[in-house]
């Protein structure tokens, strides 16, 4: 008999997968299965808005309860702090912007979570992210979910096609409201917890402050023009991100944004819209869902979660935007789409176009 084996976070989306896989295969073949991924101290402040809280072991514990399914925890401390923690402190000293979610999907819930389903002799690990797979012409395909608002797609290109050969993502075709509704249907006891919203190791304090709780140092340093001119004090390269336009404590006739970053010499590099905007970029690590394409892809790329997609021109480790962007910040995720389809992703390289020769 195979087994399904359902990862869930304790938030109101997995529960809901969880339950339509045991609606398909039976409650006695399916498995939840959730990590701990960190630790709180116990007078930590919890919001409800972050996911994989050790507190939403219970709640997960409590809808695979609901549901009827056997349900397991497995430790991940460990893991995540090397592959998500670890780096997403190094890339800010750095100068760049990690998004540690695309991290965890690539080095720990899928990559070990897998691993998992196949010692178990799962045949499938299910999963409550927004999104959708197809299989047609020989291979598997990534597609943004129905609900463009919730679509997730672009945290999963690091997904290969053996990996999509086993992933299912039941919810890919509903809207948030569906999956509520059918929360409360099934009685699940999380049907209405709060959307996750913040990093979750991070949670409420402060970025800033979290990352100086993890070793980066807290170094003052100048805001300087396109031209090296000072313009003003800041607290750390850290503190800041490519693209920012508020919190820059500085006064201009045109609004200014954060053009670059150098944490070697701790200066944040401001300018104009124009100035902050670029044409091209580098990339680097790429990873393609069904094949590395040819050269001068033709596409359109995000350069964050929630961007607007990008006409553009890939040759090589190089991104040619048709139309100038503004937020194009080293470390964050280049995700490429053919329309509905993810082809593949890469990390934004750093770029220092804009650091003043001084």
């Amino acid at each position: 008999m195979s087994v399904a084996m359902i990862a869930m976070s304790g938030g109101v989306d997995s529960s809901v997968a969880a339950a339509l896989a045991a609606s398909m295969h039976g409650t006695d073949s399916c498995v939840g299965v959730a990590m701990r991924l960190y630790s709180m101290p116990d007078d930590a402040v919890r919001t409800g808005k972050t996911c994989c809280a050790p507190d939403d072991l219970y709640d997960a514990r409590r809808a695979a309860a609901a549901i009827g399914i056997r349900f397991y925890v497995y430790d991940a401390q460990e893991r995540f702090r090397a592959k998500v923690i670890e780096p997403f402190v190094q890339a800010y000293a750095r100068g760049e912007t990690p998004n540690p979610c695309v991290r965890c999907n690539d080095h720990v819930k899928f990559d070990w979570l897998l691993d998992r389903a196949r010692r178990l002799g799962a045949g499938e690990l299910v999963t409550g992210h927004y999104a959708r797979v197809e299989f047609a012409q020989g291979r598997y395909r990534l597609l943004r979910a129905r609900d463009a608002s919730k679509d997730q797609s672009y945290f999963l290109h690091g997904l290969t096609q053996e990996e999509l050969a086993l992933v299912r993502f039941p919810l890919g075709e509903l809207t948030k409201t569906e999956v509520r509704a059918l929360a409360r249907e099934r009685g699940l006891p999380n049907a209405n917890k709060a959307e996750s919203m913040e990093v979750c190791f991070v949670g409420s304090t402060p970025l800033g402050d979290f990352l100086e709780s993890h070793g980066v140092a807290r170094a003052r340093g100048e805001i300087v023009d396109l031209d090296g001119h000072v313009l003003g004090e800041h607290a750390g390269v850290h503190r800041f991100t490519v693209g920012q336009r508020k919190g820059l404590s500085v006064s201009r006739p045109l609004p200014l944004y954060v053009a670059a970053l150098d944490a070697s010499k701790q200066r944040v590099v401001v300018g104009t819209h124009d100035q902050a905007s670029r044409r091209a970029f580098g990339i680097a690590e790429p990873s393609w869902v069904s094949e590395k394409p040819g050269t001068d892809l033709r596409c359109e790329v995000q350069v964050r979660h929630r961007g607007k997609p990008l006409a553009c021109t890939v040759r090589d480790d190089k991104v040619m935007l048709d139309e100038p962007a503004i937020g194009v910040a080293p470390g964050q995720s280049a995700v490429f789409y053919r329309g509905e389809e993810v082809l593949g992703g890469a990390r934004i390289r750093g770029h220092n176009t804009y650091l003043p020769v001084r």
